[in-house]
């Protein structure tokens, strides 16, 4: 538990009308004296400031999982106010701490965000300012903020002056967007449909359902070994649903699939799109921010020609939650989308000479997603982003490397965009594939509750498979070298204790276990009674 404990000016106590001289705040107002703004402004920095300094020796993951109203937060609110000082102290307490740390240098699970300091203050700034950048009348500021972030997007990927964009919340609201300005683009709805693989992020299936598309005009196409998308696969799938009457609208390409971080060959798929006038969507949300680096060009290719790109800062480029990015080829197409006129909002054209970021999506009222990117990257400069995005590819590599040399683990996939997929699976055991999906679901478990690190795991064409993703830009080598050698002791102790390999028993003898127990007592680390969840998860 992180909390400030520097000194507090006394409190009144609930329903108390306090005089100004006591520094404190008037219950029955909605404001607060100055004093008492500075006071707890600087608590809650404090706070911030020292979990950040704790951050790399606390556990990657702290907390229970509070079932029905047992949660400390179950409780009716109050009538009157109470100390602001013990309502920080509970948020950061109940709230705040019970989480994965995904900011934690060895936090390798899903795709872990670890947010610069200039990008967290840009957003108390925006939030204090209650920016709303729904129109250049409401936040002309911002509005050209964005205006100038998105032309650094666009300039990264190689697109024309004549494309346009749009700051979101994420990946998700990015495809969302896509997939209706697509919808618009594509003439007749009817028997609308979307193409994507089986390595495309869940968030792409739910934009396309969101906008209309039925189960049944969602084509998912099977990936080979390398897993992208097959072209010639494309056409023939394209080709059948065209003689059956069906209207393809749109495809889904991935720059850095979440799973492998695999690229589908972008230049063959443009092409194939472009003859068959369909509008291309690639989904950047992981790999697209590598555009910052000239070496990665050729991991990118052909991705200027998309119709539309999204791409999430919060992710490479180290922004706090939440900001993602839609550009589109011609920043017509979400004017023609999204450009509704209704009569209330009649005055947001006075002095209007750009769009309204507000006629370029979903949303009216919108956050000032820019000013993080601007501060972090004016403070910092580029050269240490790209430095920052060059340290997490490198390492993934030199964790490919240590997995394929070791006789405990197998590589499964190469280290591609900072990611790595491998398993436990011995050299001296024989194990089929019901043993390594058990051995490592349980190797999974136990490097969760042993809370040094955080690992997620994913499914490759059915094979089990553990996950490492290494964008964090304060991990080090000796954070991944430890979590492999951690992940290499909990697979061998499973695997021994599923009676497949000899072990070495605390006299020092080797003997082999034929209980079949993964999970049992004397294998899995007890971390406060969390044995039992272990084992529940092996069921």
């Amino acid at each position: 538990m992180l909390l400030f404990a520097g000194a507090t000016a006394a409190l009144p106590a609930r329903g108390t009308l306090p005089s100004a001289a006591t520094g404190s705040y008037m219950t029955t107002r909605l404001q607060m004296p100055p004093d008492l703004m500075r006071e707890l402004a600087h608590k809650v920095t404090e706070i911030l400031i020292e979990r950040s300094e704790q951050l790399p020796a606390s556990a990657v993951w702290d907390g229970e999982f509070q079932q029905g109203a047992s949660s400390p937060l179950a409780e009716e609110p109050p009538e009157d106010g109470e100390s602001p000082v013990a309502a920080i102290e509970q948020a950061v307490r109940d709230v705040l701490s019970p989480a994965l740390r995904l900011d934690h240098p060895r936090s390798f699970g899903f795709v872990p965000s670890a947010p610069t300091w200039p990008g967290v203050l840009a957003d108390y700034l925006a939030t204090g300012f209650n920016i709303n950048v729904a129109t250049w009348l409401t936040a002309g500021g911002s509005s050209q903020l964005e205006a100038v972030v998105l032309g650094w997007f666009r300039k990264w990927i190689g697109y024309p002056e004549t494309a346009g964009g749009v700051l979101t919340s994420g990946g998700s609201a990015a495809a969302l967007n896509a997939f209706v300005a697509a919808r618009e683009s594509g003439g007749n709805p009817e028997r609308a449909t979307v193409y994507m693989s089986d390595q495309s992020h869940s968030a792409q299936v739910r934009a396309a359902r969101i906008i209309g598309i039925r189960p049944e005009h969602l084509r998912i196409l099977p990936t080979g070994a390398d897993f992208r998308i097959d072209p010639d696969m494309l056409a023939a799938a394209v080709a059948a649903d065209r003689a059956a009457g069906c209207n393809p609208i749109a495809v889904c390409a991935d720059a850095g699939s979440t799973s492998t971080g695999a690229m589908d060959p972008m230049p063959a798929i443009a092409d194939y799109c472009e003859t068959e006038g369909i509008w291309l969507h690639v989904d950047a949300a992981y790999g697209g921010a590598l555009a910052i680096l000239p070496a990665a060009a050729g991991l990118l290719e052909g991705i200027a020609r998309a119709d539309s790109i999204g791409i999430d800062p919060h992710k490479w480029l180290f922004q706090p939650y939440e900001v993602g990015c839609l550009l589109v080829k011609d920043a017509r197409t979400l004017a023609r989308a999204f450009g509704i006129h209704h009569d209330i909002l009649q005055d947001s054209v006075w002095g209007a000479r750009h769009p309204n970021g507000a006629d370029h999506g979903l949303q009216l009222s919108r956050q000032d997603r820019a000013l993080k990117i601007w501060l972090s990257i004016r403070i910092f400069g580029m050269a240490a982003f790209r430095a920052a995005v060059t340290q997490g590819i490198d390492l993934a590599k030199r964790a490919a490397n240590w997995v394929a040399s070791s006789p405990t683990l197998e590589l499964l996939t190469p280290a591609s965009a900072g990611i790595v997929c491998f398993r436990v699976n011995p050299a001296v055991a024989e194990l089929d594939e019901a043993e390594l999906h058990r051995i490592n679901k349980n190797v999974l478990a136990r490097v969760f509750w042993d809370g040094s690190a955080f690992i997620s795991s994913t499914s490759l064409h059915d094979t089990f498979a553990l996950r490492m993703c290494v964008i964090n830009h304060t991990t080090t080598w000796d954070d991944v070298r430890e979590t492999l050698e951690n992940i290499t002791r909990f697979g061998m102790e499973a695997a021994a204790s599923a009676g497949r390999i000899e072990r070495m028993t605390p006299d020092g003898t080797r003997r082999r276990d034929r209980r079949g127990e993964i999970g049992s007592s004397d294998d899995c680390p007890r971390q406060g009674g969390h044995l039992a969840r272990v084992e529940e998860v092996e069921k």
